[in-house]
């Protein structure tokens, strides 16, 4: 465990330094494309700044994106007292619980570390599920906080989300009357043109290729530390069956967070679900529950 902690915080700093590479990438080919090098010192400069925001900001972030609120301890008592329960159990401090109104049971884990850590719950969650299935919930949530998951997976959100903006806006200026300053024809101007439109098809595709490289495993992670934490599999294991087996998608879904939640926000065999964020629920349900033998 304590390896995958420290091994989840170098990856944070790859994250970043991928990030950036790929946006100094994508910099540099708008600024030769427009023949106007400023455009490369914007690019790098806008990196930085969302690094930044990425660690200070991405809880925030998210759960504005998510709608989420502030759990009152008066009114969310079961909650309040099986995380604190946990808590203790886990050696970790008290995270801020929030609450997502959405019948569709879900929970995620945010923050920069473990001393600014965020578990947020749908109502849907508590109403669906008994005592000893959401305290495996909030197990695995706090073991994506133990595991120190949180930062890298809630930067993921800004930095993927920042990659795919630039890139579109650049295709859309292409499309829509782009024109190089330097107006050449043809030879190099044409090859230019067509790396550039490559270059910003698959900037957004490796982001988020990187994106489930970490989401999946992570998952896999903080299925079995929060069975340790719990010592009742079985718990977890009931949970993710009530989860998955609900069929319809929240709300408030988005692909952005979709990796930070304990089941894939988005639901139906679309699109979106080739690149599931997600591992199998079955696949996880058969290893929790071979853990009990």
């Amino acid at each position: 465990m304590y390896h995958e902690q420290s091994s989840n915080v170098f990856k944070t700093y790859i994250l970043m330094g991928v990030f950036l590479a790929v946006i100094a990438g994508l910099g540099y080919f708008v600024s030769v494309y427009y023949n106007n090098p400023f455009l490369f010192y914007i690019a790098i400069i806008f990196s930085l700044i969302m690094n930044i925001a990425s660690f200070w900001f991405s809880d925030k972030i998210v759960l504005s994106l998510s709608k989420a609120r502030e759990a009152k301890r008066e009114e969310f008592f079961d909650l309040y007292t099986s995380t604190e329960n946990l808590t203790i159990t886990a050696g970790l401090p008290m995270p801020k619980l929030f609450i997502i109104d959405d019948p569709a049971p879900n929970a995620f884990a945010t923050g920069r570390d473990k001393n600014h850590a965020v578990v947020a719950v749908t109502t849907g969650l508590l109403q669906k599920l008994n005592k000893t299935e959401l305290e495996g919930v909030i197990a695995h949530e706090l073991s994506h906080i133990g595991n120190r998951d949180i930062l890298l997976m809630s930067a993921v959100v800004v930095l993927v989300g920042f990659v795919s903006i630039i890139s579109d806006m650049f295709l859309r200026g292409m499309i829509f009357g782009g024109r190089r300053g330097n107006d050449r024809e043809g030879g190099a101007g044409g090859i230019l043109a067509i790396l550039g439109i490559v270059l910003t098809i698959l900037s957004p595709i490796i982001a988020t290729l990187i994106k489930l490289a970490i989401s999946r495993r992570r998952e896999y992670l903080a299925d079995a530390s929060g069975a340790l934490l719990t010592r009742y599999p079985e718990g977890l294991a009931s949970a993710l069956e009530k989860i998955s087996s609900y069929n319809m998608p929240m709300k408030n879904k988005s692909n952005a967070t979709a990796h930070l939640f304990i089941s894939n926000p988005l639901s139906g065999k679309s699109v979106s679900n080739l690149f599931s964020t997600h591992p199998p629920a079955s696949e996880r349900i058969k290893i929790l529950r071979g853990m009990m033998m």
